[in-house]
Parts: C-alpha cells; structure tokens; sequence
C-alpha cells in the first residue's frame, strides 16, 4: 500500500486543480508545486506527476528526489536519469519544455542547507534512509 500513497496524492491533487479550475493547489507545504511530465523509462509513455519545490533560482527551479525517505528513488527521478528532456508546469503559468538534471555533488553541497533551512522536513526525509536524496535543477531549454 506505501507504493501507491505517491499516486493517490497524486490524483487527489490534480482532481482538486480541475475542480477549482487552477485556483487552489498550486501551492502546499509552503512552496509552490508544479506539474512534471517525464517519459517513462521502460514504457515509453508521458508520465506526469505533481511534485513541490522548495527552491527557485532565477529561471531554474529545484526539486527534491525525497520520495518521502524511501531507500529507492522516485520513479519520476529514474525516468529524467534516463531521459532528461521533460515539461513543466509551474505554478499553474502553463507547460514548457526544460532539462532535468542532478544537482552536482558541489551543488548539492551548496543548496541542501538552503532548502533543509526553510523545509525540515526534507532533512527528516534523508535521516530515514541511507540513499542520498538527490536534488534535481529543471533548467529552461535555450
């Protein structure tokens, strides 16, 4: 059942998004959400899913790999590992085309104070498991 939890919040959220016509759900747990949309490593289909982000650089927005502190990586993680070209649509300001990318190790470094800061509860996340939660900068395609 704790495997389907991702995908039942998932589907709750975007039921509430189409039900308020975009006027509530674009934010929740104090940072604004976004829709990702990867393409499925072994399927090949889009896959979508609503995820927060804790950090906004300029035009790059950070996303947390945390998948709640489960010792495997978010699937959507594995997917843009695979294939990094995905869509975004952040805040409810309509899809567009970015790259998905780890943070570097030096990225990381620099970046997980900052977003640990404002959201314990991804430091929480990393003390349940022995996987380093990667951080994840969507970047706009040039």
């Amino acid at each position: 059942m704790a495997t389907r939890s991702p995908h039942l919040l998932n589907d709750v959220h975007r039921r509430i998004l189409k039900l308020t016509r975009g006027r509530v759900g674009w934010r929740a747990y104090g940072m604004p959400m976004l829709e990702l949309t990867t393409t499925g490593r072994k399927s090949g289909e889009k896959r979508t899913t609503m995820l927060s982000s804790p950090l906004q650089q300029g035009e790059t927005i950070v996303i947390v790999a945390s998948r709640g502190g489960d010792d495997r990586h978010p699937a959507w993680y594995l997917n843009i590992v695979d294939d990094p070209t995905v869509e975004v649509n952040f805040k409810g300001q309509g899809t567009r085309a970015m790259r998905a990318r780890p943070a570097t190790p030096a990225e990381r470094a620099e970046l997980w104070p900052i977003v640990t800061k404002d959201h314990a509860n991804y430091a929480a996340y990393q003390r349940k498991t022995d996987r380093e939660i990667p951080l994840v900068l969507l970047e706009p395609v040039a």
